[in-house]
């Protein structure tokens, strides 16, 4: 296929990769070739779409999700809009009503929104457990998940079930639970925070986790300042996620690592909490990810041009710097190579946007932009 007649590409490669008057090339779901109109191979592609002066971007790539569960917490956001504040509690209400669904009602409503992503213009989405929280749901959670995405997450230690106390419960995570659920996951996540788990528990599991063959991911510094950060960096984690209350110290350190600083504003904007600053971020050298965060109780959005709107408007990023977190950056922090970008050898995922850049992905809130999307070179939406 070749698409011809894009007004801008984003290619990602290097950087943002912004490329004016263009066209790309997709051959057997890779990205063959991409570059100036101009200059495009005289017999690329058998099939032709002409953009009509329209942007075309890499596929989004989500990088932080908790899409396997049942049940929504409608009457817990109205509550919070009235004044409640937005603690870890509620996670409870959704483990019931995950515990009580069938296999199949889990996979229904993961189809469901791994759809309403695609349709949006994400092409890769990570998912995890954590509305389970027995062995058994924990480890469904995950086989449901695990056919429809590559990237599954073991989120057993979200927070403590009320059966539990702490102590025993984190026992369990780290043996009979991550034993049950290590074949289904690549990754393993804990919430370190207040209400949740301190540094020690996160530790222990985590570094059970790594030898078992995960790779460790880390909910931290969300609510508050504490721990997560410092042991997301010292662990060799992936990303640490929400890094809303950080510490000079906090930045240093991620500046200095490979650990990519995953910022989730829907979870902000619905709870009314302070956003995460991006630029504090970006200007220390932070390689900074944009994800949705999409869960029933204090994020239920799979939509990534609004987290970028909201990155633009309220966290200090560039448009350019939004586009490449929710892609190249999303890409990094799943330690992915063949995503997030539109370059040779690439999969060929790519959106084709109602917009002759980019910049209107912020420039026009709201406004459902997304009019093709491909994913390894079939219109999928």
């Amino acid at each position: 296929m070749l698409i011809d007649n894009i007004g801008t590409l984003v290619t990602n490669d290097p950087e943002l990769g912004t490329i004016k008057d263009a066209a790309l090339v997709f051959d057997d779901g890779l990205v063959a070739w991409a570059g100036p109109r101009a200059q495009a191979p005289e017999a690329a592609g058998t099939t032709r779409l002409d953009a009509e002066g329209r942007a075309v971007i890499p596929g989004f790539v989500d990088s932080h999700g908790h899409l396997v569960f049942a049940g929504d917490r409608a009457e817990e956001f109205a509550a919070r809009m009235e004044g409640r504040p937005y603690t870890a509690g509620g996670i409870r209400t959704t483990v019931a009503a995950t515990r009580a669904a069938s296999d199949d009602q889990l996979g229904s409503n993961l189809d469901r929104l791994i759809h309403e992503a695609l349709k949006s213009g994400t092409t890769t989405v990570e998912t995890k457990s954590g509305y389970g929280l027995t062995v058994d749901d924990e480890r469904r959670s995950l086989a449901v998940a695990r056919p429809r995405t590559q990237e599954t997450t073991f989120l057993g230690a979200h927070v403590v079930p009320p059966e539990h106390d702490a102590d025993a419960y984190v026992d369990l995570v780290k043996g009979e639970m991550l034993d049950a659920c290590a074949p289904h996951a690549r990754w393993i996540d804990v919430f370190c925070e207040q209400g949740a788990f301190d540094g020690d528990q996160t530790r222990a599991i985590l570094e059970a986790g790594i030898a078992k063959g995960l790779t460790p991911r880390v909910h931290a510094n969300q609510l508050g300042h504490g721990p997560g950060v410092q042991l997301a960096v010292e662990l060799g984690a992936a990303s640490a996620d929400h890094v809303t209350h950080v510490t000079d110290d906090d930045v240093d350190a991620l500046a200095s690592s490979d650990t990519v600083a995953t910022l989730l504003p829907g979870a902000e904007f619905s709870t009314r909490a302070r956003y995460p600053d991006a630029r504090r971020l970006i200007d220390a050298g932070v390689t900074v990810a944009l994800a949705a965060d999409c869960n029933p109780g204090s994020s239920y959005t799979t939509n990534i041009p609004f987290c970028i709107a909201i990155a633009v408007r309220e966290m200090g990023m560039t448009t350019d710097e939004a586009v490449w977190a929710a892609t190249k950056g999303g890409a990094l922090a799943l330690r992915r190579e063949d995503v997030g970008l539109l370059a040779p050898g690439a999969r060929a995922d790519a959106i084709l946007l109602d917009a002759p850049s980019h910049i209107h992905l912020a420039y026009r809130p709201g406004v459902p932009l997304v009019t093709a999307v491909f994913r390894g070179g079939r219109r999928v939406a």
